[in-house]
């Protein structure tokens, strides 16, 4: 099999997880160099084939796949870095992205932002006004065409882009979802006109290929954001390819999708991109989940910039984004719903001076650069991590596994200078407050997050990862009275981690309202062909994707899931269909059997209303190709006594119950063995995290070199 490679690029670190033939693991952490995302990328590359005692060419030769999480386009949203962009439309519809919706204002800003209406204003268009054009055509909601295109209408409004400097073409004509032609047109006269040697490579986006869905301003919003991001990431990754090949890499980079699966570069949407290392971490918990026999999980990541947090529920990663917002831009993509939020390692405490000097923990970051006070690299701002290490958690000479040193001084005048002074505390007593609000603040978001779902959280194992996810585990989880916390040994790089648990997948959606419980008639839809003509649709096109990806058809499982509603409701239930295709009434029957349970889950019994109609608005197909997963073996289980090598020094640590500090073990994660059981306090560090268990907690190493806490 080789080596498989799998990346995770996150806000601070960039985390590496590599297998050798499904089996030798080997996981490793470079800083984010955001100036150049692929200078850590290829850093840490060099690194891991260092662990193998492997050289570069010889690593990259033998590898089978590099499977990568990336940040890129993000950032070049959040930046406004991406390329000057045109966008044509259908005229008298050429202020549809600047009008947005009702609340577009208040899309993608937190909660606190959100409470001061007077300071809040709508988002820097990411294509300016003089960027848009509106060519004459119509085509109804039927996709019957009512106005045709007219060529020279079309040269003329794309001469004024190109004249005014456009880097790229963004298509959003009405209905175009029910009927693509005109769009089509538009890009056949766009590559006519303009071919690659007058204008070099520009992109040619349409709305109806990007998102084939009702909902004009999100339909457009997302075709801008995928052009935006593909912009950017082309540069980029072609930067990224080019330097894996030199290294000897000889098959294609994929990257992974928020949708849950992934596909190689040139087969992908720029768009699905976003927040794909947390979602690939969500499919890793799965994944070991299964291995466990949990079907009920909490999933947890703790990073440096932010806390992701996912609920799996019947062993199942089902959860869609409701409002997938990129940034402050709304989109009507299918991505996995992983919610976060800014509270990591190296989220910054200050002082609310609007709220009576209240202290407060996040969402500001301060990253991989200048990073926390104590890496010495020029920040000034006290963070969550100078405060773990001022309370004697983290060893300043054991950060990394000794690759990064850090300064407790420089932690602890930031403290003073920053929280202690202005709020008449003493400075461990200002740490501890940082450490118990971020703890506090994420016990609750998880808690909720797991209650809005309809579950009681009791009822689910919690999986606390990430590279400070081990910290403050003992600290988030009794907000959720959980029974059980399990941290992998390899839960500092989960996100990489679960890219190595993807399969190649993709969704394939189209908007098409059939009404397969007719009200009127109080009997199911007899419009068989209908229905199957829209899958048949999406079949194909799966097919067609896929064979280009060199993969067979009997390789591909489909599953097809649908968004229903009752009668004149206007929010969605999504279900997956017991039927690929159907044959009678009665599998449409067997359709809204399974709607009406799963709106019964959610809304209660009460809520249905089936003489009111049942409507079919949206389908998804999902095309998977299985690939082979690393093997995790359990190793037999030795004494609860830890070996005496694995005890190393104590030092003081401060611990809230006992409101001190006071000498405390320390250990080598390293040499644990399986079986073995330390109760708190107690530190645990490994080469890339630390365990801390407070008192009144239990840590045992289990045979897979999980760690499992539980409450004494």
């Amino acid at each position: 099999m080789g080596f498989s490679i799998n990346v995770d690029i996150g806000g601070t670190f960039t985390d590496f997880f590599v297998t050798q033939d499904g089996k030798e693991i080997q996981i490793g952490k470079t800083p984010t160099t955001h100036y150049e995302l692929s200078v850590g990328f290829m850093k840490g590359i060099r690194e891991m084939a260092g662990l193998y005692q492997s050289d570069l060419r010889d690593f990259l030769g033998q590898a089978e796949a590099v499977r990568y999480c990336t940040t890129l386009g993000t950032n070049a949203i959040i930046e406004r870095t991406g390329p000057k962009l045109g966008l044509i439309t259908t005229a008298g519809f050429e202020d549809t992205i600047f009008l947005g919706r009702g609340r577009s204002w208040a899309d993608g800003i937190s909660l606190q932002e959100n409470k001061d209406l007077a300071r809040i204003q709508k988002p820097e268009p990411l294509i300016p006004r003089d960027m848009v054009v509106g060519v004459h055509e119509r085509i109804d909601s039927f996709g019957q065409i009512i106005a045709p295109l007219k060529r020279e209408d079309v040269l003329e409004k794309l001469q004024i882009l190109v004249d005014r400097g456009a880097m790229g073409f963004v298509v959003c004509l009405l209905w175009s979802f029910a009927n693509p032609v005109h769009e089509q047109m538009v890009k056949q006269l766009i590559e006519d006109e303009y071919p690659e040697d007058y204008l070099g490579s520009m992109p040619v986006i349409l709305s109806s290929e990007v998102s084939p869905k009702s909902g004009e301003y999100t339909r457009f919003v997302t075709a801008i954001v995928n052009a935006y991001l593909h912009g950017v990431m082309g540069d980029e990754l072609n930067k990224l390819v080019t330097e894996l090949r030199t290294g000897g890499y000889q098959r294609p980079l994929a990257l992974v999708h928020n949708t849950g699966g992934m596909k190689k570069v040139s087969r992908s949407r720029a768009v699905l991109t976003h927040n794909a290392g947390p979602v690939a971490g969500l499919h890793g918990a799965r994944t070991l989940g299964q291995v466990y026999g949990y079907d009920n999980i909490t999933f947890t990541d703790m990073g440096g910039t932010s806390f992701d947090i996912g609920v799996i529920s019947g062993g199942r990663v089902r959860a869609y984004d409701f409002i997938p917002v990129i940034d402050r831009w709304r989109t009507n993509i299918s991505a996995i719903e992983v919610k976060s939020i800014g509270a990591g390692g190296g989220s910054i405490a200050w002082i609310n001076k609007l709220m009576g000097n209240a202290l407060e923990v996040g969402p500001q970051s301060a990253g991989s650069m200048p990073g926390p006070a104590c890496y010495d690299q020029g920040g000034e701002e006290p963070t969550v991590t100078d405060a773990d290490l001022v309370l004697g958690y983290l060893n300043p000479e054991n950060y990394l596994g000794g690759k990064m040193l850090l300064d407790p001084d420089l932690s602890t005048r930031a403290i003073e200078k920053k929280i202690a002074n202005p709020l008449g505390l003493s400075i461990v007593e200002a740490a501890s407050r940082i450490r118990r609000i971020i703890d506090a603040r994420m016990g609750q978001e998880v808690f909720k997050e797991v209650v809005l779902k309809g579950h009681d959280p009791r009822d689910f194992v919690l999986f606390a990862v990430g590279g400070a996810g081990p910290t403050h585990a003992c600290g988030f989880a009794p907000y959720l009275e959980v029974s059980k916390v399990l941290v992998p040994f390899f839960s500092p790089v989960f996100g990489a981690f679960g890219a190595s648990t993807v399969n190649i997948q993709q969704v394939w959606e189209k908007s098409k309202t059939l009404k397969i419980f007719q009200w009127a008639t109080q009997s199911y839809s007899e419009d068989i062909d209908g229905f199957n003509a829209v899958v048949n649709e999406l079949k194909d096109l799966a097919i067609r994707d896929l064979r280009l990806e060199g993969f067979r058809e009997d390789q591909i499982h489909f599953q097809l899931e649908i968004d229903m509603r009752y009668g004149m409701q206007y929010n969605l239930t999504k279900i997956i269909s017991p039927h690929l295709n159907v044959k009678s009434p009665v599998d449409f029957k067997d359709i809204c059997d399974i709607f009406t349970r799963d709106y019964s889950a959610i809304y209660t019994p009460e809520a249905t209303f089936p003489v009111g109609g049942i409507n079919i608005e949206c389908f998804y197909l999902t095309a998977t190709v299985e690939t082979p997963l690393h093997k995790i073996e359990p190793d037999q289980i030795n004494d609860p006594q830890p070996p005496a090598e694995a005890r190393r020094d104590s030092r003081k640590a401060y611990w809230a119950g006992v409101g001190d500090y006071q000498d405390t073990p320390v250990f080598n994660f390293g040499a644990l063995k399986p079986g073995n059981m330390i109760a708190g306090p107690a530190l645990i560090e490994a080469p890339d995290t630390t365990y801390v268990i407070e008192p009144d907690w239990q840590f045992t190493l289990d045979p897979y070199y999980t760690g499992v806490l539980e409450r004494v």
